[in-house]
């Protein structure tokens, strides 16, 4: 069995299975921090915040979604367009 090096699955069931996977991680965080600005933070606010350990693994949890989910996108369009 040929497996393409570019892609980030087996298959494209599980390529699709991160891409909506990843998307929801970054909703969530996203939202996230979006309620924290809309509710008005100041910098002592913010930076307590961003000291805790579950935030911290949060905002790495969204960037590895976002390079993953970049990355399974950005093959599909080269593959697809390109």
């Amino acid at each position: 069995m040929v497996t393409a090096v570019t892609s980030m699955g087996r298959s494209g069931l599980s390529d699709w299975l991160m891409q909506r996977v990843t998307a929801v991680v970054l909703l969530a965080y996203f939202l996230f921090v979006g309620f924290v600005l809309l509710g008005g933070v100041d910098y002592a606010a913010w930076k307590e915040l961003y000291s805790q350990t579950w935030m911290r693994i949060f905002s790495l949890m969204a960037l590895l979604s976002l390079a993953a989910h970049a990355w399974v996108g950005l093959w599909a369009v080269f593959t697809d367009y390109l």
